[in-house]
């Protein structure tokens, strides 16, 4: 019997001291200093005893960047001069989507590979914009056998890339006559991106493309990223080692240039032009047994196109949303998760669904938004800055601006950052894993559509609230 698919995780400090969220306050002159075990060294965490081996190097100041919430030293300090605040970088990291508690979670991931607790339980939104109005049904949570972290029962979380048969045909001897197509199927939903933007050196590609190794994924590249990159090069055996975990993004007007490569390559993608169906069959006379993938922006004719490439034979399909996960080029833009619904069951009325498969980049910044994606009618998902995160960037864009990186990435060690990257996906996955079990899933293929498995706020609210007070004029939640 095969082995199980493992992705293995170990701690893997930061090299920069985190930004915490939270930081204290103490009234010292109010201490009574008769307290057998003060409070701080009762931290179950160890909390402080880690921030004064920090301060004790005189580098920042102290930032409780590993607190889990539970508060107990502030409740049961006796005298009651120890509180909380929080720190005003921490206010200052990301943006309106890439929000300060998601940079931190991401760097706790990294460092420990371990999915994230908090001592004051879930304190985040229960409706909001995005991902935040959806929610996933957890009915089966009460099933013990469900668990797949523990292996009590394995839980499948491959998907394939390839394109599948619509039916099969038999001979009378009960050999099959239809012919047998390559199936390219990896163990993850997840696959990677060159961020759009950052310190991108060639420690920090052989970091995702190490990374992309260990647990089996792929990386899309254009044949710059490889053979243009700035400054050093990859060498040939870098590139050999690495060969099948990357799917080189090709175009109508390039990919001529690169026939050794489509030869060798099992999987290219070409970005997505007016008569690019015509293509296909010129790709396949190359290499026959070539998987292609088309890149398609995410904007109001995705629907559409994503019809007609089913029909042309296209294997996958990958749209691309913004960084934010919004649709591109409208003036109001909708969230990947409405625009994927609204492509999924197109292909699934014009009896395509089942042949092509869907991939997304843009707005996928946790875990549960795989697993949100995948119920929105998505395979699987392509990531970007989550790689960028875990290698301890704080999405601050001083590197737009010329400015140096806080956290260095020119300097960094690819064996750190690929296992860095590793210990997040580690994470990722055993959330999906939990979920999928909680759901009473055994493989992350059955949940690809499966919106009776969710909850979406605006449902809910149009079925509770319009009989009462109608209909909103424009739903609030959806961006």
């Amino acid at each position: 019997m095969p082995a199980k698919y493992n992705i293995a995780v170990k701690d893997t400090l930061p090299r920069f001291y985190p930004i915490g969220k939270y930081s204290t306050v103490e009234f010292r002159e109010d201490c009574a200093g008769s307290c057998r075990e003060c409070v701080k060294k009762k931290c179950v965490y160890d909390i402080f005893k880690k921030n004064y081996l920090h301060m004790s190097k005189m580098e920042d100041p102290e930032y409780l960047y590993e607190c889990k919430s539970c508060f107990r030293c502030v409740q049961e300090c006796t005298k009651g001069i120890f509180s909380r605040i929080i720190n005003p970088e921490y206010r200052t990291l990301g943006d309106d989507y890439w929000r300060p508690d998601l940079l931190h979670t991401t760097w706790y991931q990294a460092h420990t590979g371990k999915v994230p607790v908090s001592g004051a339980g879930y304190r985040g939104p229960f409706a909001g914009k995005g991902f935040d109005s959806m929610w996933t049904d957890m009915s089966e949570i009460v099933r013990p056998t469900r668990d797949g972290i523990h292996g009590r029962e394995y839980i499948n979380t491959s998907i394939e890339l390839s394109r599948r048969p619509d039916h099969l045909n038999f001979n009378a001897d009960g050999s099959l006559e239809t012919k047998e197509i390559p199936i390219l199927e990896i163990p993850v939903p997840i696959l990677f991106q060159m961020p759009p933007f950052g310190i991108l050196s060639k420690t920090v590609l052989v970091s995702i493309l190490k990374a992309a190794g260990e647990i089996g994924t792929k990386l899309f590249l254009t044949p710059e990223d490889i053979f243009d990159f700035p400054g050093e090069k990859l060498d040939n055996d870098q590139l050999n080692k690495y060969a099948d975990n990357i799917i080189f993004c090709l175009e109508k007007d390039n990919y001529a240039d690169h026939k050794a490569l489509i030869e060798e390559s099992a999987i290219i993608e070409l970005k997505y032009s007016p008569g690019i169906e015509k293509e296909l069959g010129k790709l396949k006379s190359i290499n026959k047994d070539l998987i292609i993938s088309i890149g398609i922006p995410l904007n109001s004719n995705a629907c559409s196109l994503a019809l007609e490439l089913a029909e042309a034979g296209v294997d996958t399909l990958h749209f691309y949303a913004d960084k934010n996960g919004r649709e591109l080029d409208s003036e109001n833009p909708r969230f990947v998760k409405d625009v994927l619904r609204d492509i999924h069951t197109g292909l699934v009325k014009a009896s395509m669904r089942r042949m092509v498969n869907i991939l997304v980049t843009g707005g996928i910044a946790l875990a549960e938004h795989v697993n949100k994606a995948i119920i929105c009618g998505a395979d699987g998902v392509v990531i970007d800055l989550p790689l960028l995160i875990a290698m301890e960037c704080r999405l601050c864009t001083r590197c737009e601006n010329g400015l140096s990186c806080p956290v260095k990435f020119e300097s960094i060690d690819p064996d750190y950052g690929s296992q860095r990257i590793v210990n997040l996906m580690g994470a990722w996955r055993n959330q999906m894993l939990e979920m999928l079990g909680a759901m009473g899933l055994r493989e992350v293929r059955r949940l690809r559509g499966e919106v009776g498995r969710s909850m979406w706020f605006e449902d809910l609210e149009k079925e509770s609230f319009s009989p009462i007070f109608g209909e909103r004029k424009q739903a609030q939640y959806t961006e």
